[in-house]
């Protein structure tokens, strides 16, 4: 609910004095409360155990950090939520801190999911293969692992001991004859019987026990059957025994640091220096490491490490399920309350630890040295930054540094599957998480027309942005448009930006000289004289990897669309089909054309159809 106070001068009211006009309204209810400024911005949002007590500790006009006061003094109302316990107003604070983003709140900027490895299910022959995303298919789901590249190398090392398959059950049911993993001893070739299903299903469930941590179970199990083998004279399955012992020693000696006492954890390690601040959080699984990722989140210089901590967990948790122990470098200001908020989420009791001494202290101490690296990393490379976008400003002629620039790029073979990708820098790079990719839509845009595609990306990028921030108040406003073209793309460009009215918005063209070497690049900006910067410019080279990154997201994008309308099928216009009965369709006729030529009586033989879609298929290609 909303409280709003007593205006008593025509003037807006900020700071400690608004903040004690609301203490007579509120009690020692738990609950959250957010601070607005004048145009009604959310500056801070925070939980309380007694939201009176809370509220006035901000309306004293002494005592406050440099950010606290200056939040307060920008404060012209506030608004508060009451919940039923203060475990509630945690979770609600995270949720809100998330969504709304306020100045003054640590904000944990990176929100990527983590891939997991999915064994799947109803299949005599499951699969193994990396997940993203929501777990909506069936089957045993492990990780999660902190990168694609650390589930991949584990996917490799169950290939090379238990040759599971890792192909889509549509080539699955197509294979005639093995393909090449199984010639590099990476799959056991159970699409054409080169194994049985009960012997594949115990492979399964050995690498299933391998997932869990039960390595040495495995090895054991190995060896005997090694030992038998060989007694039975069957030399040639000891040896291929032999060669699977071999590569899980292999695979357990290149796993690395490995806890023994740890069996299921998140180490969490916090380095904080000038206001800056690196999070390294290491995945331990099934006693196994499954990798490290580093995050940046954003703090104030007198933000300590325990608020920075619990801030950092409550949004980093907020979409993911926690293990059963949280490992932490730091002492929180709350660790009860987020052990709480954390067993509700995951239905089950999460501990939080700051140990120190034994196994886990040194699990700590090296994720706390990877983040003091790390840090001092990303500290050397945003001043380079910082000295590049200055040196953007000097050499386009802007006002001050360029905190958001975008640049676009289209890709397209002769007119088709065209896109348009735009990519967007700022002080810290490249900030994947703001690409856009657009699905080229116009009907009257000739095929291979490069400035009626750059027109229609535009059109829609300034239409969208004028919906959702018409007061360029949320930084989603560029400072700075690239585009990849000359004289006539601008052009181009200049007249779409006049049309909305953004045409204050910098905007340059970045094209190639006149022998389309890279160095030699020109650079277009309207009403003036094209120009070069020198070979050898640090700013050149910048522009020109943002270009690449530009061409490199624009041409990713088309690949995808063209690979997707290369396996499209008149199946995916009917209404009702979806993948897993196009599969079976496919799989039961051979091709779409082939379901296309069936009748009635057939496809309703098809399992998992029913006779009113068949109906409705057969209906669809009469009709057509």
């Amino acid at each position: 609910m909303a409280i709003d106070p007593d205006q008593q001068h025509a003037e807006v009211a900020l700071g400690y004095e608004v903040i004690q006009s609301y203490l007579k309204t509120l009690d020692g209810s738990p609950g959250v409360y957010r601070m607005l400024d004048p145009d009604s911005r959310v500056l801070y949002v925070g939980k309380a155990r007694n939201l009176k007590a809370r509220v006035s500790n901000y309306a004293r006009p002494t005592g406050h950090s440099p950010r606290i006061s200056r939040m307060i003094s920008m404060t012209s109302s506030m608004m508060f939520l009451t919940t039923r316990t203060e475990t509630e107003a945690l979770l609600l604070e995270q949720n809100l801190i998330k969504q709304l983003k306020p100045k003054f709140n640590v904000l944990l900027r990176d929100d990527k999911s983590f891939p997991n490895i999915l064994v799947t299910a109803g299949h005599d022959y499951p699969q193994i293969k990396k997940h993203r995303g929501a777990k909506k298919e069936k089957g045993a789901y492990y990780g999660p692992f902190a990168s694609a590249g650390a589930v991949n190398r584990t996917l490799n090392q169950l290939q090379r001991v238990f040759m599971l398959r890792d192909c889509s059950n549509a080539m699955f049911e197509s294979r005639t004859r093995p393909c090449l993993q199984f010639q590099i001893k990476r799959c056991s070739a159970p699409c054409v019987g080169k194994i049985t299903p009960q012997a594949y299903s115990e492979t399964v469930s050995d690498a299933q026990k391998f997932l869990s941590g039960k390595n040495a179970d495995i090895q054991a199990k190995l060896a005997r059957e090694m030992s038998a083998a060989s007694e039975d004279m069957e030399f040639e399955r000891a040896a291929a025994l032999r060669d699977r012992i071999k590569a899980l020693t292999q695979v357990q000696t290149a796993q690395g640091v490995n806890p023994k006492g740890v069996s299921e954890a998140d180490i969490i390690a916090l380095h904080l220096e000038n206001g800056q601040a690196c999070v390294q959080v290491f995945f331990i699984r099934a006693n196994q490491n499954w990798g490290n990722h580093d995050y940046y989140p954003r703090v104030g210089p007198d933000v300590d490490a325990a608020e920075a901590l619990e801030a950092f967990m409550g949004q980093f948790y907020d979409t993911r399920e926690p293990p059963r122990q949280v490992i932490l470098s730091n002492e929180i200001e709350n660790p009860d309350l987020m052990s709480d908020a954390l067993g509700m989420k995951a239905g089950r009791k999460v501990e939080i630890l700051v140990p120190q001494r034994g196994e886990k202290a040194d699990l700590v101490d090296g994720a706390l040295r990877n983040a003091r690296e790390s840090l001092a990393r990303k500290m050397a490379e945003s001043a380079t930054h910082t000295r590049l976008l200055k040196g953007i400003a000097e050499a386009f002629g802007l006002e001050a540094s360029p905190q958001r620039i975008e640049v676009y790029d289209n890709s397209h073979i002769q007119g088709t599957n065209a896109v348009g990708g735009m990519i967007v820098s700022g002080p810290d790079g490249f900030m994947k998480n703001q690409y856009r990719k657009f699905n080229i839509k116009g009907d009257d845009i000739t095929p291979g027309d490069d400035f009626g595609m750059m027109k229609e990306v535009l059109t829609r990028r300034f239409k969208r942005l004028l919906k959702e921030d018409p007061d360029r108040a949320k930084g989603m406003w560029p400072d700075l448009l690239l585009i990849d073209g000359g004289a006539g793309q601008v052009s181009a460009v200049r007249e779409i930006m006049a049309e909305y009215g953004v045409g204050d918005i910098p905007m340059v063209g970045v094209a190639k000289g006149v022998d389309r070497d890279a160095g030699k690049e020109e650079f277009y900006r309207t009403g003036q004289r094209p120009f070069a910067l020198r070979h050898n410019d640090p700013v050149l080279y910048f522009i020109q990897r943002m270009r690449d990154e530009a061409h490199r997201f624009a041409i990713g994008t088309h690949r995808a669309k063209r690979a997707k309308a290369v396996g499209a099928t008149p199946l995916d216009d009917i209404a009702g089909v979806g993948a897993a009965r196009k599969r079976a369709l496919l799989a039961h006729f051979g091709s779409a054309k082939a379901v296309s030529r069936a009748n009635l009586a057939d496809l309703k033989a098809v399992a998992g159809v029913s006779e009113a879609l068949a109906q409705k298929v057969y209906d669809y290609f009469q009709d057509g």
